[in-house]
């Protein structure tokens, strides 16, 4: 593999993270760090939000996009569980 080529992998920080979640119609403040993110996100599940969140959560971990270590941690901690839990 050549030095040259560049990769073009979406990298999503905190704010990318809080963004996909207020696009699923979940309030978010600005600064929401993704442990807080994911608290929000799993308040009043509705079985539509765990769909939703489902849908995100595989997208995210799929390998296609490149998540910040803080944001995979909050995932996996918080959300995973939560949606293990709805079925």
């Amino acid at each position: 593999m050549g030095g040259s080529t560049m990769m073009y992998a979406d990298l999503i920080d905190q704010d990318d993270f809080r963004d996909r979640l207020v696009a699923l119609g979940i309030a978010m403040p600005l600064g929401t760090t993704p442990e807080q993110a994911c608290q929000q996100a799993l308040c009043g599940l509705s079985p539509e939000r765990v769909t939703a969140l489902r849908h995100l959560v595989e997208e995210l971990l799929s390998g296609r996009v490149t998540l910040l270590p803080s944001v995979r941690e909050a995932i996996a901690r918080q959300l995973l569980p939560a949606l293990a839990q709805h079925h």
